[in-house]
């Protein structure tokens, strides 16, 4: 049977509720949604491209805790509370990622934690 396990660094902001950073499970490492704020728990700013880029600076740190990189993301989820911020969001998010890019899924929400503009998970799989 499958083990999950808890993955956390100080490199990311501690979860803000009863959740972890993220689990290891078999292969995979699936991340809690990252929002904006630093590794101190400050929010980086209200710009949308400086909260996107600390959302996956959050997620690189917690997938290389994990043992892994944005190399072996293939899954992401992008939580934004306004649609007419996608094509900076995109900006930021393309330097992250290289081809074959993760499949991804963009959603408007009417509100995220902290009041935050963006919001970003990851699944990747393990280094072997």
């Amino acid at each position: 049977m499958l083990e999950k396990k808890s993955v956390q660094t100080s490199k990311s902001p501690s979860a803000i509720g009863p959740y972890s950073q993220a689990i290891k499970f078999g292969d995979l490492v699936i991340t809690s949604g990252q929002i904006p704020l630093t590794p101190q728990g400050e929010l980086v700013s209200e710009d949308v491209q400086e909260q996107t880029y600390q959302c996956l600076e959050n997620i690189k740190n917690i997938l290389e805790e994990a043992g892994t990189s944005m190399d072996n993301v293939v899954k992401t989820t992008v939580f934004i509370s306004d649609m007419n911020d996608f094509p900076k969001v995109n900006e930021v998010y393309a330097k992250f990622f290289n081809e074959p890019y993760p499949a991804r899924s963009c959603v408007q929400v009417a509100r995220l934690p902290k009041d935050v503009k963006v919001e970003i998970e990851a699944v990747a799989l393990l280094t072997k």
